[in-house]
């Protein structure tokens, strides 16, 4: 639960890092239609296949540049860095899934007393359970919207944490959701 811990804290860097990142809507643009990026995504699998997901053909595996297979870490990103997905693969847990959730939810608002919580909800990933807690993170006035999925898989827990800028909420829950609703477990 510490490793767990400890690479959560390192989602939040690389979220808070890319909230400070001030671009401007004339950059965002310039990427084109991210929403629509989703139906021409790259699939990738995880765990011998047993999780699989698909991303936006604008995020590259970063999984060299700041984390490793070796600590079970995978990382996912934009050129900018301002969308990134994080996968990380962690020991068994006694813990319920939605007993993580809220521990997760008990430590993000004591970094930020601002935090939203949006949804923690239970969702249904192909053959597998998980828990879905989506909220919007504020650090240095910037505003990140954060999906995190916790999943059991082969008696590992796993959690995918996605980041977004949370300049256009809609457009970030959107391309968030299209992630999650890619997500399949067996």
């Amino acid at each position: 639960m510490r490793n767990l811990s400890k690479f959560l804290g390192v989602g939040i860097v690389l979220l808070s890092l890319s909230a400070c990142d001030q671009k401007t809507d004339a950059d965002n643009h310039a990427s084109g239609n991210q929403h629509s990026a989703q139906v021409s995504g790259r699939k990738i699998a995880l765990i011998d296949s047993k999780l699989t997901f698909t991303l936006p053909q604008n995020m590259n595996d970063e999984t060299g540049k700041l984390g490793t297979q070796s600590n079970n870490m995978h990382v996912y990103a934009n050129a900018d860095g301002q969308q990134a997905v994080i996968v990380i693969v962690g020991d068994e847990t006694p813990l319920s899934l939605s007993e993580l959730s809220q521990k997760l939810q008990t430590q993000q608002r004591n970094r930020d007393p601002q935090l939203q919580v949006v949804s923690d909800k239970s969702v249904t990933l192909g053959n597998g359970t998980a828990q879905q807690l989506d909220s919007v993170i504020s650090t240095n006035n910037h505003s990140s919207w954060s999906t995190v999925v916790f999943a059991k898989v082969n008696n590992k827990l796993v959690t995918l944490q996605i980041s977004l800028p949370a300049d256009n909420q809609s457009e970030s829950q959107a391309l968030a959701s299209d992630i999650v609703n890619s997500i399949h477990l067996q």
